[in-house]
């Protein structure tokens, strides 16, 4: 809080203009995209034969499997801590000299 009662702001007003203007224009592409996409589709006089279709529906989902695979493993490692660096834990009857002792 300031000196005359009023709370400060976390965000400058030009934060929320920048945001608002990267969501268009990711808005804009999408549409583009989809735009020229559709065209490019229904744009040629070629045919697509049912093995293309299948094609490309077995690509679709074998992607679709891999994706969630490898993000259900970082969940899975991440959970279990597999991500955590390592730490030396040492057994606390043994002395530290002994070791430095015995390789003498």
């Amino acid at each position: 809080m300031s000196d005359n009662g009023q709370t400060a702001s976390s965000a400058p007003q030009g934060g929320k203009i920048a945001r608002w203007l990267v969501i268009a224009v990711l808005c804009a592409m999408l549409v583009a995209a989809c735009v020229l996409g559709y065209l490019g589709w229904t744009g040629t006089d070629t045919s697509v034969p049912a093995s293309g279709y299948v094609a490309l529906v077995i690509g679709v989902v074998f992607s679709l499997v891999v994706g969630i695979g490898l993000m259900a493993l970082v969940f899975y490692s991440s959970r279990k801590g597999y991500d955590e660096p390592v730490v030396l834990i040492q057994d606390p009857d043994s002395d530290p000299d002994e070791g430095r002792e015995a390789r003498r």
